[in-house]
């Protein structure tokens, strides 16, 4: 692309006009995040039970003592030989708050329909220090729409980021949010899938300043670049792209 090349006096108005822009952005989204944290919540009656690392594990016991979890919906399905390369990308990422959520009373965790085994023996080639868990057994990935039968996906009438005959694989990738009172009883608060995790992408806060961008062949379509962190000297790309 062609950029125009101005005097510094011509820059700064430009670069101002852009700043009143920004700010404007940044207003709406300090409401956004007001009006997210007052949605109505939905209690968790089902008793969801996971394989983990020490056996099986309550969606209580994911809270690690804290009353607020973040739960990454990773998409790895049970005959998958891997995790999904965009869902990497984001945990990636993940690992510097991490230490700062917990000391703000977050607890996270990755779920993921994939034998326990497959997903301890990824965890530990990524070098992830993160709880995850399969849910192999249990209806949670589809209760909370990232994952769809065969007959759902053919039969176009899968339900992904609150749209009815979304067009879908086996599993998709989202994050949920749940917050856990002093009785024990659990609240389901919201969930973003598809570009609603692109806030949790610090790459692309940088992508977005350098004159290419994202250099992508359309918003969300990480399949032009992004790799497994121990494969970017290999061929491959992603299976996370979406709305």
């Amino acid at each position: 692309m062609q950029h125009q090349v101005v005097s510094q006096e011509e820059w700064l108005a430009a670069r101002s006009e852009l700043l009143r822009k920004e700010k404007e952005f940044t207003r709406l989204r300090d409401q956004l995040s007001v009006e997210r944290r007052a949605l109505p919540w939905v209690k968790i009656d089902k008793p969801y039970v996971f394989d983990g690392a020490n056996g099986k594990v309550t969606l209580a016991e994911l809270f690690d003592g804290r009353s607020q979890l973040v739960v990454k919906h990773f998409m790895f399905g049970p005959e998958w030989s891997e995790g999904c390369v965009g869902c990497s990308f984001e945990v990636d990422q993940v690992l510097g708050a991490l230490m700062h959520l917990k000391h703000h009373d977050i607890s996270f965790a990755a779920v993921s329909r994939a034998p326990f085994d497959k997903i301890e023996a990824y965890r530990r080639r990524m070098g992830w220090p993160i709880t995850w868990v399969s849910s192999h057994g249990n209806d949670f990935n589809y209760d909370f729409h990232v994952s769809f039968t065969a007959e759902e996906i053919a039969q176009g009438i899968a339900y992904y980021n609150y749209h009815p005959g979304a067009r879908v694989i086996d599993e998709m990738s989202g994050r949920s949010v749940f917050y856990r009172d002093a009785s024990g009883q659990i609240f389901h608060t919201y969930s973003s899938f598809a570009r609603g995790g692109e806030m949790f992408l610090g790459s692309y806060a940088f992508l977005d300043i350098v004159p290419n961008g994202r250099n992508e062949t359309m918003n969300g379509n990480l399949t032009d670049w992004v790799r497994h962190h121990d494969r970017y000297d290999e061929a491959g790309g992603s299976c996370c792209d979406g709305d």
